[in-house]
């Protein structure tokens, strides 16, 4: 039946119920009455859901019809609008959330080897646009119950937390191109001068997570001696065949092994790793370039640490590596990413001049949120015996 013929049907057993003169089933035509209005709900529903997909389909249609093309316009107009800008000295804003992943590269302008570790796009970023400060609470530690007397006083139980401070610092960047780089097409032309600034303005930032002292800049991982207590930071003189499982067996509370965490190292250390031999000439650590990890352990390089395996790496050094949970780490970023030109200074070379700002800060948001690595001299053995 179609959903006029139900009306109508449904319409006729009102009518019949409503005549006081008319002989009929009553309990029949409740359950007919019942079973047509099931039917006319599902018919409707159908109705309805083919009407939304006919309006999907025209939109479908609709934007199928707009080319290739058109798009490329629409988006040469924006870089357009940007490259004008700052050819006429008129500064551009990059979105705060483009410091995470670059722009696009240009085909014809090779670029070098990964510029910026990893790090940076792999800790809390969090967009504060217009804040002057930030703070986060967190959980120091928790207390154990106790067996009391009757009519006693009840153990004393409380959370201890504390709160990390975020402030705000102003990070720089400076750059020059040449004057033939402005007769590039907008897009290259633009995507060159920001991807420069970003890349600058993050490997500050990221030298800044790692190595801040809080005073005027982020409070680094390793520097910081608030939120992290230090007590179960790992000692050694050498990477061997233990240090891994030092490192991992450190992190965390007493009750669980935590699975989210990744190994900060320079690239020097990762290769004293995959040198490691067992006593019969094997390799100790399975190390996947693809996969980036250690033994199934997720690793990060930085070239802000220090290298154990390296002789100019002094005993006492702290910041050579860090484990933990990247999202312990907080970077609150207050302003976007500001782009200014000038063709003053460098005026008789030809060369024009690039200059970007951008408030950010930083700090460690979880309570030993990190092991650090420290770097000791290695215990030498007196066979001499005393004199």
């Amino acid at each position: 039946m179609t959903i006029e013929e139900i009306k109508k049907r449904l319409q006729e057993i009102v009518d019949a119920l409503e005549d006081e003169n008319s002989d009929v089933d009553t309990e029949a035509l409740e359950e007919e009455s019942r079973s047509l209005t099931k039917q006319l709900k599902e018919l409707q529903k159908m109705e309805e859901r083919k009407k939304i997909a006919s309006k999907i389909n025209e939109g479908v249609v609709e934007a199928r019809q707009i080319t290739d093309g058109e798009l490329n316009q629409e988006v040469n107009k924006t870089y357009e609008t940007r490259k004008k800008d700052l050819i006429e000295h008129r500064s551009i804003t990059v979105s705060s959330s483009s410091l995470l992943t670059p722009t696009h590269q240009s085909k014809e302008i090779n670029d070098t080897f990964t510029p910026v570790s990893r790090l940076f796009e792999n800790a809390d970023v969090e967009d504060l646009e217009g804040g002057e400060s930030y703070q986060e609470a967190y959980v120091k530690s928790y207390s154990k119950g106790g067996q009391t007397d009757e009519g006693a006083d009840y153990t004393s139980a409380e959370p201890e937390f504390g709160y990390a401070d975020v402030d705000k610092v102003k990070i720089t960047a400076y750059a020059e191109i040449t004057k033939e780089a402005e007769k590039l097409p907008a897009q290259k032309y633009v995507e060159k001068v920001e991807n420069a600034m970003r890349i600058a303005v993050v490997k500050k930032m990221i030298e800044q997570m790692l190595n801040g002292t809080g005073t005027k800049s982020f409070k680094g991982i390793f520097k910081n001696t608030t939120e992290i207590t230090g007590n179960d930071d790992v000692v050694i003189s050498e990477i061997n065949n233990t240090t891994l499982d030092d490192i991992v067996f450190n992190y965390g509370g007493p009750e669980e092994t935590e699975e989210d965490a990744a190994l900060i190292l320079s690239k020097e250390d990762l290769k004293a790793f995959s040198k490691v031999r067992s006593t019969d000439g094997k390799k100790v650590y399975t190390i996947d370039t693809k996969a980036k990890t250690i033994d199934t352990i997720p690793y990060i390089i930085s070239s802000e640490c220090h290298s154990v395996s390296a002789n100019d790496t002094t005993a006492g050094t702290y910041n050579c590596m860090a484990y933990g949970s990247l999202k312990n780490y907080k970077v609150a970023v207050f302003s976007d990413l500001e782009v200014e030109k000038s063709t003053d200074y460098q005026f008789k070379k030809g060369m024009t001049c690039y200059r970007a700002e951008v408030m950010a800060g930083g700090n460690v948001v979880k309570y030993n949120g990190f092991v650090r690595v420290k770097k000791v001299v290695a215990e030498v053995k007196d066979n001499q015996g005393d004199n």
